[in-house]
Formats: structure tokens, C-alpha cells, sequence
């Protein structure tokens, strides 16, 4: 996903801070609606662009949020079978023998190094075992010693420090295995060398042995032989487990379910993949297939409890801002998650000033802990293509999930969350602002009245030109992942006559959600050009929102006609021609708002629609047509032939179609003798020679012809 599109010009809004809103920030003027629309197309999250085009490959915001129900879900607690139960602040104690056996039912060392820890652990009595979180490393450790026969197994306090290890060790208990389950080391409490051999030297008087697990940790010494752990495959254990649950038969059946693929397609730790092998094992088909979501839900809750856990406030705010900004540049959102963490971190203390820590978590941490990636991916600018370190979740489902948890389970951090989103919205950097669109979306659609209070209906109705856009892109992209009542939402604002701010917003929205409904939104915008035709006749004034609101109609009506609706739209604007003199100048206006609109690199758009419909290529015709004749929009018209003619002198796809359009525009003498002295007089841009192109065209328009 690019972080930023190209751009045909300069944008207007490229410099500004993130984080304050200048007078200049508020003056600025609209982005316009083409430029908007490609921000949408460029940097809207994948899972929901998929979705809006009918090009559906993965998940979408809408199945994830929609398809969990927090109130009914099943609850899934993973410390099973003691994959997850010895640790943290357990005191020393003998482990049961039926618990050892337990988990020897279900350990799978295919495909791991157990056979040389095994050996290493023989010879050297005590062995470091790392790994990362949630891989099996703490029964790896306990299946080791049990292998060994260091039975009975006594596990060890964590919070001792390695140098005085050693001196708690004894052979009171008639323990010949130990096992010290994520050692504290740290800073203050490195592991040195001298600590394992003064370990190794008391496990060979007590005739016995050691496993020590740990994460990864800066703070061992280099001289120290760290023993890694690496667990087996998902499918290898699921494989092997199975079959223990049910028989071979059966077990091959729900192996090859598409709910098992689908569940192994995405990163899965070895807890997960246990616990599925017990709900395989029931044959409940509903469930098998909800495994999956769950399994994420019980994922993105463990990570927002409370600060005491291992993921800390500031991983946490990355977390958040990750969600926001999946696939996006890791510089950019570790940028803005540390904002937000200042935000979160002030909740309930504004006059915190503790300052943020500038150098944190070790990046390859960081991500370990959000189960996501790092990547490289090139991507194009306006100053050409770049290639930047891109940060993604590996299941595109968690974005969404980590949204809706935030905004719905934990309600204060709203304001820091809120505080958060308004910096987003006036950022400089379209990509930034067009993310903090699609956040607001989802949280909309989890929780519409609180995020059209709390966020729409302020930046809408808000000084800065950047916030309403930002707007816009919220209500369009709500829309787009299935978020409630949105078109009533815009379809109300378009005809808020005292309130111009949000009536522009409306309209803008209109232009871009009305694809779906292209009757309806015409419809909206045909009824606010009648209350701006009548409120100038009361009171013509310049200047002021309406004149905003007025200006904006026909470029909504452009962005229609540039869509995949354009036909239903051009045979609309045909209807509007008979009515009301507001509606009329409405379909001429954005008829040629869109003709105007330029595509350097191919066919200009509308043109584009001619020649792959003969019907449309008929309605533009018609279109063009009575705007030639109209004493308004004549020179317009004639321009917008201008450069089309211009267009089709380089361009052998353009010339075909207009060649095949402009005598459709010919009804009578008149119309005839216009575009035979517009192709006759035609000069090239900026002074060059008159297209060559034009001669060809008279040519065709002067052979015999049946006329309508």
C-alpha cells in the first residue's frame, strides 16, 4: 500500500504538523474531490478497499467486527494442559507427577531441537532455554527433564536473582529435576557466565538438573551458550494430536476441512493450536469454523489488560497505532504511537509531564510482541518511488478487532483515543489523514451514536478544511465496511440549510458513496441546487458557506458521472434537462465539470465511457449537444471539444471515439456549421500548430448522414 499517491500538482496541504491546528491550517482551501477520491483509492486499509470493489480475496472490517459478538462469544483461557500455568510469580514446589504426564501426551518434538537440547542438558547438567513467548518453551523445559528421568521436578521461585540461584538450590526434597521458568533478567540482574558454572557445579553434587527459561534478553553475558528453543509447525501438531482425540479416520476428515486451512493460513502459537485440537476433536463444525476469530478476540483482550502485564502502555499505544496505519510505513507509526502514548499516558492528568523515553522497545521486540512483520515495499511519491520498512500485523484480521476492543472495552481511553484522531485529521501527510478516516470507520461502525458525538459531527462542523475532509473520507468509508445509516446520515446533513459546514460535508460524501445509489444521492443534490437557486433570488450575497456548499454540487455530480454508475447518471441528467431551471444548470454544470477532467496518461475519462458503451456514447452525445446550444454553458462546451480534439491528436483510441461521437452531436445545419468552424479553427496548446487530427475529423463530418 502506498503512503503517498502521485500527484498531478502540488497539494496544497503538504506541511503542516500533526499535532496543531495554525490560522493557516484553517484557511486553507478544500482539497478537491478527485485528489480526495485517489487518497481514498490509495490508501484505504486493503480489507476494506477489497470489499467496496466486489473483489473480495480476504476479511473485511465488516466480517471481523460483525462476526464477533463480545456478548455471546465463547470464552477461551489458553494456560491448558500447563502450557501457560508455570510461571509468572509461582513459588518453588514439587510439579505433580499426573501434571508431567499430561503434558507428555500432548508434546510434539517433530521438527524442534529437542534431541540436541536432550544432549546438551545430559552433559552439561543446566541449559538456558530461549525462545519467544508462547512457543512451547516452558513444557519443552519440563519434557526435558523428564526424558532425562529427573523426576521428581521442583519448580523454582522466578524472582530470585541468577547469582544467588545457586544457594537456593538443594537436595532436601529429594528433587533431581529443577526447572526456573522466565528468569528476571535485567539491568540490575544480568547472567553472567560465573553464575551457570557455579549452577553447573551445584547440579553435579546433587546429582541433578537444571532447565532455566528466559526471553530474549540484552542482558546476558556473551560468554553464556543460550540453548534456543524452536516449536514445532502448527500443522505437524495438530497431526499428531489428533489422532489421540478421535481415530485416524476421523482425524483426516476435519483435517482436510477449509475451516483447518483457513485457521493454519494465519501465525498461531503452540497454546492456540492445542486448544483447537480439543475443538476438533468435538466435530462441531459451527465451532471449528469460529475458532479462528476467537481465538483473535482472546489474542487482542490479553494485550489491553491491565498495565501490570507484560505489554506495557507504550506497546500498547503501538499497538493502537499499528491498527490504524497496518501496512504502513514502521517509521511513521512508531511516530504517532508515541503520541498517542503521551495522550494516554495524561488520562485523568493533564498536567502530566513526565517526558517520553526517546529510545524504547528494541524494534525486533516490538513487532515479536504484535505478532506482525517487517517489509520492505516500494512505493510511489510525488518525487517519484521510494522504498520504505513497512510494519503489518500477520493476520489483517486483528486491525479492526484492536479498534473495536479499545473504543468498546476500555471507554477511558476515549478522550486520549479522540485527542489522538483530531491530530490525525489536520496532518499534513494524506495517507496519515485518509487512516485516521478509515479508524473513525470501523469505530463507527462498532459504535455509530458515540462516533458521529464524539468525532464526525465536530470535525464536519469544524474551522479546518482538512478535519471536514477528513469527515467526508469517515462517512464514505464507514459506508463502504457496512457501518449503519450512513446514506440517511448524509442524505439529512445535504439539506441542513442552517448549517453549511456540515451541508458541504454531505455533498462532498455524496460524490463518493453515491455509486451505490446514484438515483437517491442525485436526487439529494438536485434538492439543495433548488434551495441555493432560491435563497440567491431572497438574498444574493457573496461570499459565505452556501457559496461553498453551491460550488461543491457539480463536482459531486462529476465524481457520479466518473464512476461506475455513469449510466444511470448521464440518463438522469438527460431528465433534469426538462425540469427546474436549478436542476437543469446542475446537470450541465457537472456534466461538464466531468468532460473537463484530464487523464494525461489515456482517453480523458468521460470520453472513456463513450467508447465502451454505445448507450453512454448516445447520452454524452445528447449531453454535449444541448450544452453547445445553451447561451450559459457554450463555452465551456466548446472548450472541453477543444481539448479533446487536442487530446485525440497523440492519442489513436481517442480520436476513434470522439471521430465516432461528434457526428452524434449533429441534429441540424447549425449544429453542423459549429463544429465544422470549432475543428477548423482549433489551435494546438500553447502556440503549437493546430492538431492534424482536426482535419481527419472534418473529413468525417462532412460524408452523408441520416440524422435523427
Amino acid at each position: 500500500m502506498s503512503a503517498q499517491a502521485p500527484q498531478s500538482a502540488p497539494d496544497p496541504e503538504a506541511d503542516a504538523p500533526a499535532a496543531e491546528v495554525t490560522a493557516t491550517e484553517a484557511d486553507q482551501p478544500a482539497q478537491e474531490p478527485w485528489a480526495a477520491r485517489r487518497d481514498l483509492d490509495a490508501h484505504t486499509p486493503k480489507s476494506m478497499d477489497l470489499r467496496f470493489r466486489g473483489t473480495n480475496h480476504g476479511v473485511t472490517a465488516q466480517q471481523v467486527i460483525g462476526d464477533i459478538i463480545t456478548g455471546g462469544k465463547t470464552e477461551y483461557h489458553y494456560n491448558l494442559a500447563g502450557y501457560g500455568g508455570f510461571g509468572g510469580g509461582q513459588v518453588s514446589g514439587e510439579i505433580p507427577e499426573q501434571a508431567l504426564e499430561r503434558l507428555a501426551g500432548d508434546f510434539v518434538s517433530e521438527g524442534t531441537p529437542f534431541a540436541e537440547l536432550l544432549d546438551r542438558l545430559r552433559e552439561e547438567r543446566v541449559i538456558v532455554l530461549t525462545g519467544d513467548p508462547f512457543t512451547g518453551r516452558r513444557t519443552a523445559a519440563l519434557m526435558l527433564l523428564r526424558r532425562l528421568g529427573a523426576t521428581p521436578v521442583r519448580a523454582l521461585d522466578r524472582e530470585v536473582a541468577p547469582g544467588d540461584l545457586s544457594q537456593r538450590l538443594s537436595s532436601a526434597d529429594g528433587a533431581v529435576g529443577h526447572v526456573l521458568c522466565d528468569l528476571d533478567i535485567s539491568r540490575e540482574q544480568p547472567l553472567r557466565e560465573a553464575h551457570l558454572l557455579a549452577l553447573r557445579g551445584r547440579m553435579r553434587e546433587l546429582q541433578a538438573y537444571l532447565v532455566i527459561t528466559a526471553g530474549h534478553s540484552p542482558y546476558v553475558e556473551d560468554t553464556v551458550e543460550l540453548a534456543a528453543w524452536h516449536p514445532p509447525e502448527p500443522a505437524t501438531v495438530l497431526a499428531s494430536l489428533l489422532p489421540k482425540r478421535t481415530d485416524e479416520t476421523e482425524a483426516q476428515r476435519l483435517l482436510a476441512l477449509p475451516a483447518v486451512a483457513e485457521f493454519l493460513s494465519h501465525e498461531r502459537q503452540i497454546r492456540e493450536v492445542v486448544h483447537y485440537v480439543t475443538v476438533l476433536a468435538q466435530a462441531d463444525e459451527d465451532r471449528i469454523k469460529q475458532y479462528s476469530l476467537d481465538a483473535l478476540e482472546e489474542q487482542v483482550q490479553e494485550w489491553f489488560e491491565e498495565a501490570e502485564t507484560p505489554v506495557q502502555l507504550r506497546e500498547k499505544a503501538f499497538l493502537i497505532a499499528l491498527a490504524a496505519f497496518d501496512k504502513g510505513p514502521y517509521a511513521l507509526t512508531a511516530e504517532l504511537s508515541d503520541v498517542l502514548y503521551a495522550a494516554l499516558r495524561s488520562t485523568g492528568d493533564e498536567g502530566y509531564q513526565k517526558p517520553i523515553p526517546v529510545f524504547g522497545t528494541h524494534i525486533g521486540k516490538r513487532i515479536q510482541k504484535a505478532r506482525a512483520k517487517l517489509y520492505p515495499d516500494r512505493e510511489m511519491t510525488e518525487w517519484g518511488p521510494v522504498t520504505q520498512v513497512k510494519a503489518a500485523f500477520h493476520d489483517e484480521r486483528v486491525a479492526p478487532v484492536v479498534l473495536r476492543e479499545v473504543w468498546t472495552g476500555h471507554p477511558a481511553a476515549r478522550p486520549a483515543l479522540i485527542k489522538w484522531l483530531d491530530g490525525l485529521s489536520v496532518d499534513g501527510r494524506p495517507f496519515v489523514r485518509t487512516r485516521a478516516a478509515a479508524t473513525v470507520a470501523v469505530l463507527a461502525y462498532t459504535d455509530l451514536p458515540s462516533t458521529m458525538a464524539l468525532i464526525v459531527e465536530r470535525w464536519a462542523g469544524a474551522r479546518e478544511s482538512r478535519r471536514q475532509l477528513t469527515a467526508v473520507s469517515a462517512l464514505a468509508l464507514a459506508h463502504r465496511i457496512g457501518a449503519p445509516n450512513i446514506p440517511r446520515i448524509v442524505d439529512a446533513w445535504s439539506t441542513a440549510t442552517q448549517d453549511p459546514k456540515r451541508c458541504w460535508v454531505a455533498v462532498r460524501a455524496l460524490g463518493l458513496i453515491g455509486p451505490e445509489r446514484p438515483t437517491e444521492a442525485l436526487a439529494a443534490l438536485r434538492d439543495q441546487a433548488r434551495h441555493q437557486h432560491d435563497k440567491q433570488l431572497k438574498q444574493p450575497r457573496p461570499g459565505g458557506g452556501d457559496q461553498q456548499v453551491a460550488a461543491e454540487l457539480p463536482q459531486s455530480v462529476a465524481l457520479l458521472l466518473l464512476s461506475s454508475a455513469a449510466e444511470p447518471v448521464l440518463s438522469a441528467l438527460l431528465a433534469a434537462l426538462d425540469g427546474h431551471l436549478s436542476s437543469r444548470m446542475l446537470a450541465l454544470d457537472g456534466f461538464l465539470t466531468a468532460c473537463e477532467r484530464p487523464d494525461p496518461a489515456a482517453c480523458p475519462p468521460l470520453l472513456g465511457q463513450a467508447a465502451r458503451s454505445s448507450l453512454a456514447a448516445e447520452r454524452i452525445a445528447r449531453l454535449l449537444r444541448v450544452a453547445l446550444n445553451d447561451r450559459t454553458a457554450n463555452e465551456r462546451a466548446e472548450n472541453v471539444l477543444r481539448s479533446w480534439i487536442r487530446a485525440a491528436d497523440s492519442e489513436l483510441e481517442t480520436e476513434r471515439t470522439l471521430s465516432a461521437l461528434l457526428p452524434a452531436i449533429v441534429v441540424d445545419p447549425r449544429d453542423l456549421a459549429r463544429l465544422s468552424h470549432l475543428l477548423d479553427t482549433v489551435q494546438g496548446l500553447d502556440g503549437q500548430p493546430r492538431p492534424v487530427v482536426a482535419d481527419r475529423m472534418l473529413t468525417a463530418l462532412a460524408r452523408p448522414r441520416a440524422h435523427a
